[in-house]
C-alpha cells in the first residue's frame, strides 16, 4: 500500500487497527535473540501448525499475509514480538487480551497451550510465573515488570516486531506525521530542547542543543546517524529495541530529519547482532514500500531515506568520530576535536549522532509533550533509562525504569536480589568505562548526576551485579583486558598506559604483585585519563580506580598476603587434603598428572603445593570431598 497523502495514513492505521481487533486471542513469541536461541521460533512455528490443525483461523505477521481482508472475526493471531524483557525466564510466550506470561516454554508444551488456552481459555498454571509459592498469571502482576516504566520498550513484547502493519494499527508514525504537517523544524527543536531528553548512550548531553546546533549549520548536506553498535560486556538495551520495535527507531531518526534540514539518516549496527540487521532491513523496506520512506513523502516535497552500515566490532567506533570514518570506509579512529561532528561529522557535513534508546524517545515525546516526559523523573535528568541486568543477579533481563531509581529498588525489587546464598558486593555500571558502586551507594539514584558525584555514570546501560564470591581485582583485570584489545591505537596514553595497566594487574592476580603496584596504578590511570585522546582512553581506567578506592584492601591482600579472599584468583590458591576427612583411598594420587599427591592406603594423603598445577582434578575425583581449595 503507497501512502500519498495524510488521509492514506489515517485509513491505513484504521483498516490495520480493525484487522487486529478482530483476533479473539493473540499470541506473542518471544523473537528477542535470547529467546530465539532458547528455540522460540520453533515455537513459534509448532503454535502455527497446531491452530490450523485444529481448524481455527491462524494470522501471522500481517505484513506476511496477501489477503489482509480475509481476516475473520475470532481468528488467533500469532506474532514474533521483541524481547519481553524476562531473559531469566525465557522463552516466553504472552497470551492476550488476557494478559497471561507463560515461562521457559518447551516445545512439549505447544499442543497443551492450543487446547487449553486457545480452545477453551483457560490459562496452564504450570507455566506461568512462581515466586514464594504464589502464582502471577498477569505479566503486569509479576514484581519484576510490576515495578517499571516501560516507555522506549511499551511495544517489545507487544506487537509482532516484523510488521509495519502492526505498528500502524497501534498509532505508529503518528508522530512523524505530526512533525511533518503540524510543525515547523523549530517546534520540533523547541519541543525537543523544553524537554531536556539527555543522550542515552552514556554522556548524557542534552539532545535539543544537539539538534539545534546541525540545524544552524549552513550546509546544504546533513546527515543523521543513529549509534547502534552497543560495545559494553553485558548491555543489549539498543539491540533489543532494534529488534523488537524498529519502526520506532526511524520514526526518530525521521524526526530528527525534518528538524534539521537533512535528508539521509545511516544506522551504525555492530555485525554481531544479525537479528536487529535483518528487522532493521525490513523495517526500511516495509516503509519504503508503504511511501514512508523516499522522496515526496506524504505529498510534501521532503524526502528522506535511511542505510544501514555493519561495524567489526571495534568497541572504539562507539566514540562518534571513529564510527564516521567507519561509515567512510576508512579506520574506525578517532580525531582530535574540535571541530566537533555537528559542524564536521559523516562526509565532513554537519551530523546528529544519537543512539538508539535516545532515538527511540523522540516520537512519544512529540506525541504526548514535552511537559509530559518532564513530568518522570528528576528536573535534569527527566524520562526513563532502560537497564540490562546480568551477572550474579536472580532476574537476568532488560527493564525500564524512571530515571532517579534507586539502585537497591533495582536490584532487589525488580532484579530479585543475588542469586543462590551470595551476598551483594558491587555493580559494575557504565561496562569498561564505568565503575563499581557497592552496599553504602544502593541508596544513590540512578541519573547521570547522581552517579557522577560518586565518580560512576550511567554509560549506555548494562549493570553488571557481583556477589561476594567475586574477586574485584580479577573484575578490574576484565575489564582492562577488553579496553586494552579495543584500544585502536592512534595515541600512545591508550595504547601504552592500558598495555602497562594490565600488565601489572595480571601480575596481581597471579601472586606477583609488588609493593607500590597499587600507588603506579593510579599515577597511571590519572596520566591516561589526562591525555588520551578519546573518551575511550580518557575512562579507560576508571574500573581500576573504583575498585582500588572501594576494595583496596583486596589488592594488599593479592600483593602482600599472596591470597585471593574470594578464592577466585586460581594462581593464589591452594590445594589441601583434609586429614579427617581422607579416606587413604588413593584415587586423588593416580589421577594427579605431575605426581603432586602421595601416601599410604587407609591413611590421609597430602599434597604437595609446590608441585601441584591447581587442574583440579583431585577435587573432581574425590567422592568424600577431602580435597579443599584454600
Amino acid at each position: 500500500m503507497l501512502l500519498k497523502t495524510k488521509y492514506d495514513l489515517d485509513n491505513a492505521r484504521e483498516q490495520y487497527g480493525k484487522l487486529v481487533d478482530k483476533q479473539a486471542r493473540k499470541v506473542l513469541v518471544c523473537a528477542g535473540t535470547g529467546c530465539v536461541a532458547g528455540g522460540s521460533l520453533n515455537i513459534y512455528q509448532k503454535l502455527i501448525e497446531t491452530i490450523s490443525a485444529k481448524g481455527l483461523e491462524c494470522v501471522v505477521a500481517l505484513a506476511d499475509e496477501p489477503h489482509d481482508d480475509d481476516v475473520h472475526e475470532g481468528a488467533i493471531g500469532v506474532k514474533r514480538s521483541g524481547c519481553h524483557g524476562f531473559c531469566e525466564m525465557g522463552p516466553l510466550v504472552r497470551i492476550e487480551p488476557e494478559g497471561w506470561l507463560y515461562t521457559k516454554v518447551k516445545l512439549d508444551d505447544v499442543d497443551e497451550i492450543v487446547d487449553k488456552t486457545i480452545c477453551k481459555g483457560e490459562c496452564v498454571e504450570r507455566l506461568c510465573y512462581k515466586k514464594n509459592g504464589e502464582i502471577y498469571r498477569q505479566q503486569s502482576e509479576i514484581p519484576f515488570y510490576k515495578m517499571q516504566q516501560r516507555i522506549v520498550l511499551e511495544h517489545c513484547g507487544h506487537i509482532d516486531a516484523t510488521s509495519i502493519k502492526e505498528y500502524l494499527a497501534i498509532g505508529g508514525y503518528r508522530a512523524f506525521e505530526k512533525a511533518l504537517l503540524d510543525m515547523s523544524p523549530e517546534d520540533i527543536l523547541n519541543e525537543m530542547t523544553e524537554s531536556n531528553l539527555r543522550g542515552r548512550g552514556g554522556g548524557g548531553f542534552p539532545l535539543g542543543r544537539k539538534w539545534t546546533s546541525v540545524a544552524k549549520q549552513k550546509s546544504p548536506t546533513k546527515y543523521i546517524v543513529c549509534n547502534g553498535d552497543e560495545g559494553d560486556p553485558g548491555a543489549f538495551m539498543d539491540r533489543s529495541i532494534m529488534e523488537g520495535d524498529p519502526h520506532r527507531l526511524l520514526e526518530g531518526m525521521m524526526i530528527a530529519g525534518i528538524a534539521t534540514g537533512a535528508k539521509e539518516g545511516y544506522i551504525y549496527v555492530r555485525a554481531e547482532y544479525p537479528l536487529a540487521v535483518s528487522r532493521l532491513k525490513g523495517a526500511i523496506a516495509q516503509a519504503e514500500q508503504f511511501g514512508l520512506l523516499g522522496d515526496n513523502i506524504l505529498g510534501t516535497d521532503y524526502s528522506f531515506r535511511i542505510h544501514i552500515n555493519r561495524g567489526a566490532g571495534a568497541f572504539v567506533c562507539g566514540e562518534g568520530s571513529a564510527l564516521t570514518a567507519s561509515i567512510e570506509g576508512k579506520r574506525g579512529m578517532p580525531r582530535v576535536k574540535p571541530p566537533r561532528t555537528v559542524e564536521h561529522g559523516l562526509f565532513n557535513e554537519p551530523t546528529v549522532l544519537n543512539n538508539v534508546e535516545t532515538l527511540a524517545n523522540v516520537p512519544v515525546i512529540i506525541n504526548n509533550g514535552a511537559k509530559w516526559f518532564r513530568s518522570i523523573g528528576p528536573e535534569n535528568s527527566p524520562g526513563t533509562k532502560a537497564f540490562a541486568l546480568t551477572g550474579n543477579i536472580s532476574n537476568t533481563g532488560l527493564i525500564e525504569v524512571p530515571m532517579g531509581t534507586s539502585l537497591r529498588k533495582v536490584i532487589f525489587d525488580i532484579g530479585g536480589g543475588m542469586r543462590g546464598d551470595g551476598k551483594f558486593k558491587a555493580v559494575q555500571i557504565g561496562g569498561p568505562s564505568g565503575g563499581c558502586l557497592v552496599t553504602p551507594n544502593l541508596d544513590i539514584q540512578l541519573d547521570f548526576d547522581s552517579l557522577k558525584k560518586v565518580g560512576a555514570m550511567i554509560g549506555s546501560g548494562g549493570l553488571v551485579v557481583m556477589d561476594d564470591k567475586s574477586c574485584m581485582v580479577e573484575v578490574a583485570r576484565f575489564f582492562m583486558n577488553f579496553t586494552q584489545n579495543e584500544s585502536c591505537g592512534k595515541c600512545v596514553p591508550c595504547r601504552e598506559g592500558t598495555k602497562r595497566m594490565l600488565e601489572i594487574l595480571e601480575r596481581i592476580v597471579n601472586g606477583n604483585g609488588q609493593e607500590g603496584d597499587i600507588e603506579l596504578l593510579l599515577e597511571l590511570a590519572d596520566t591516561i585519563s589526562s591525555t588520551a585522546l578519546c573518551g575511550l582512553g580518557k575512562t579507560a581506567a576508571f574500573p581500576v580506580v573504583s575498585t582500588i578506592k572501594n576494595f583496596r584492601e583486596e589488592y594488599e591482600a593479592h600483593i602482600r598476603d599472596k591470597k585471593c579472599p574470594s578464592g577466585n584468583c586460581k594462581k593464589l590458591v591452594t590445594y589441601q587434603i583434609d586429614p579427617e576427612i581422607c579416606k587413604g583411598c588413593s584415587k586423588c594420587s593416580r589421577v594427579c598428572p605431575v605426581g603432586a599427591i602421595s601416601g599410604e592406603i587407609k591413611k590421609p594423603f597430602k599434597i604437595d603445593t609446590s608441585k601441584c598445577i591447581k587442574c583440579g582434578a583431585c577435587i573432581s575425583n574425590c567422592h568424600f570431598k577431602a580435597v579443599k581449595e584454600v
